[in-house]
């Protein structure tokens, strides 16, 4: 066992060792006070079959721990010579259970070796860029307590090209620290003629101990089992997952006999395991696998998330969403503008919620004229421009469940465009240059008109140049406002069965189109004074002559079944 924290666990995991017939080595790191280590080991002086071995300092990823291993397993072949296989274990290992089944286990097995070890080719989970160069390069620097030095010296080899060749030509092979070597195998390792050659290779190799056993095991043993008795779970980044109290019907499933790391203070998982063989798990083949798709599922939910939901793991860091947003929702550009009841008249066409311009100057236009909406978001323009972004993403989180819908414009804060185009949830509907409607319509000197209309042009182009690029994801149909006024009804048809709230049906009635008497001509007139309306397309200038006796204003029409 090597320990160098939480003794009062190791003492309570080691006589549990040795209450089942066990031998047991333990190795204290030499950080840990004297005084305290003294204690331990007087605390574990009744026990005849335990011993303590030679201390080393161990410091992550340096030789020490693979020093402090070869000490204890020495001192264990020489004053255990009935010992047939050696379990090395930490002092957050856990035994899953009853200690006489693995014993069972083992014997049946008595020339097999239970190591991880592939090769470095093989090996897909190694985190830091560091695979091969573990081996070629030399590491006298710790890496957690001289990082710059490391670093810098990582760098200077690889800039002058330095490798090391491995001694004798071995293959290097990596896996987990956590092994269960045969007397043979390891005895073998540490009586080798060579064993200086190869310690002095490794002395410099970084994080030996997932390497020095597991390389030269393969050189000595008969039959090697490619895989650790000892369940060990390891993050996206490369840290040891902690189980904790809840995580005990979790272990189970597991059918190991070991377990780390198990947090010091999961006072139910040692009562349940350090138990008595009639309350221990079944007797069974270890299949670790049976768990990893819990962990998958747990490593993907904190790297990936759920779709639209922001947290720690990668706010605010960009383009590491899974999702800009967490549901469909569809904007509408230029219909409020074209239709004089266009919000109400989609709101009874639909399920929808239906928002007016949600990036308006002054605020927030949510639905039903709120201030406050679900998530207790404000209608602030000031809360909302802060982080225009965040804001869509949250309404959209917050309102799951429902399809939103919001107007957009020229007109409207222009922040957050870009995420518009990039979000695969957009479904974007735009009648082009209807944002001229208004403009015709106001009562506005005609010079003031001919600068806003230019400015709104420009704003319409570039969003529409955003939703054209190849890295655009929204889904955006377009039609120029002469398109749309020729076939309003079929258009709009296609928008509410793309909606999908109530399934594909007919509409039964039309919203009020604004009187476009006299559009043409104002276009025109905004080309005489030298600025070019191209965006509402081929717009007639002269109106078709009405009859005599008809009613000029455009009137709604329905589309019957």
């Amino acid at each position: 066992m090597l320990v160098h924290t939480a003794l009062h666990r190791a003492e309570q995991v080691a006589r549990h060792w040795a209450a089942s017939g066990c031998p047991v080595v333990i190795h204290a790191d030499t950080n840990v006070p004297r005084k305290q280590f003294e204690k331990f080991r007087k605390s574990l002086a009744d026990v005849g079959t335990i011993r303590f071995s030679r201390r080393h300092r161990c410091e992550w990823g340096t030789w020490g721990i693979v020093a402090a291993t070869q000490s204890a397993a020495e001192q264990m072949l020489a004053d255990f010579p009935e010992v047939r296989h050696v379990y090395l274990a930490s002092g957050s290992c856990l035994p899953l259970r009853p200690v006489q089944e693995l014993i069972d286990y083992l014997a049946a097995r008595p020339q097999t070796d239970f190591i991880e070890s592939a090769t470095t080719s093989d090996v897909p989970w190694t985190v830091g860029g560091l695979d091969s160069e573990r081996f070629t390069l030399r590491f006298p620097f710790a890496w957690k307590k001289q990082r710059r030095l490391f670093d810098g010296y990582v760098r200077l080899q690889r800039r002058l090209k330095r490798k090391r060749r491995m001694p004798n030509d071995i293959v290097p092979h990596m896996g987990s620290q956590w092994w269960c070597l045969t007397r043979q195998t390891l005895s073998a390792i540490l009586q080798d003629p060579d064993r200086p050659i190869y310690d002095r290779f490794f002395r410099r190799v970084w994080i030996p101990d997932e390497s020095y056993f597991q390389t030269l095991t393969r050189l000595y043993a008969r039959d090697v089992q490619s895989r650790s008795l000892t369940l060990s779970k390891f993050d996206f980044q490369g840290k040891p997952h902690i189980f904790y109290d809840d995580h005990l019907q979790l272990l189970r499933r597991s059918d190991c006999f070991v377990a780390r790391k198990i947090w010091p203070r999961a006072d139910r998982l040692y009562e349940a395991f350090l138990t008595d063989e009639a309350h221990a798990m079944k007797r069974t083949e270890p299949n670790p696998g049976k768990i990893d798709r819990i962990f998958s599922k747990a490593v993907e939910r904190r790297v990936r998330g759920r779709p639209g939901l922001y947290m720690h793991s990668r706010f605010p860091n960009r383009n590491w969403e899974n999702g800009l947003t967490g549901a469909r929702y569809t904007v509408f550009q230029g219909f409020a503008e074209l239709f004089e009841d266009f919000e109400p008249w989609l709101n009874r066409m639909t399920d929808a919620k239906v928002h007016g311009h949600l990036f308006a100057p002054d605020r927030a236009h949510f639905a039903g004229d709120l201030h406050v909406t679900s998530g207790a978001m404000s209608d602030a323009a000031l809360i909302r421009d802060y982080r225009p972004r965040s804001f869509l993403t949250n309404l959209m989180w917050n309102s799951r469940g429902d399809q939103q819908c919001f107007q957009f414009g020229p007109m409207d804060a222009q922040e957050i465009a870009d995420t518009l185009a990039l979000d695969s949830n957009a479904r974007i509907a735009i009648v082009t240059g209807a944002w001229a409607v208004p403009l015709f319509t106001s009562n506005r000197n005609f010079a003031e008109i001919r600068a806003e209309a230019a400015k709104l042009q420009r704003i319409e182009s570039d969003f529409l140049d955003l939703l054209r690029k190849p890295k655009a994801k929204a889904k955006a149909t377009i039609w120029t406002m002469a398109e749309f006024v020729e076939t309003p009804m079929e258009i709009l048809q296609g928008i509410t069965n793309d909606m999908g709230q109530r399934g594909p049906r007919r509409l039964s009635e039309a919203p009020k189109m604004v009187d476009l008497t006299g559009f043409g001509q104002f276009l025109q007139n905004l080309k005489n004074q030298g600025m070019h309306p191209y965006l509402m397309g081929d717009f007639p200038v002269d109106q078709p002559t009405m009859p005599a006796g008809r009613n000029r204003q455009r009137k709604p029409y329905l589309v019957k079944k």
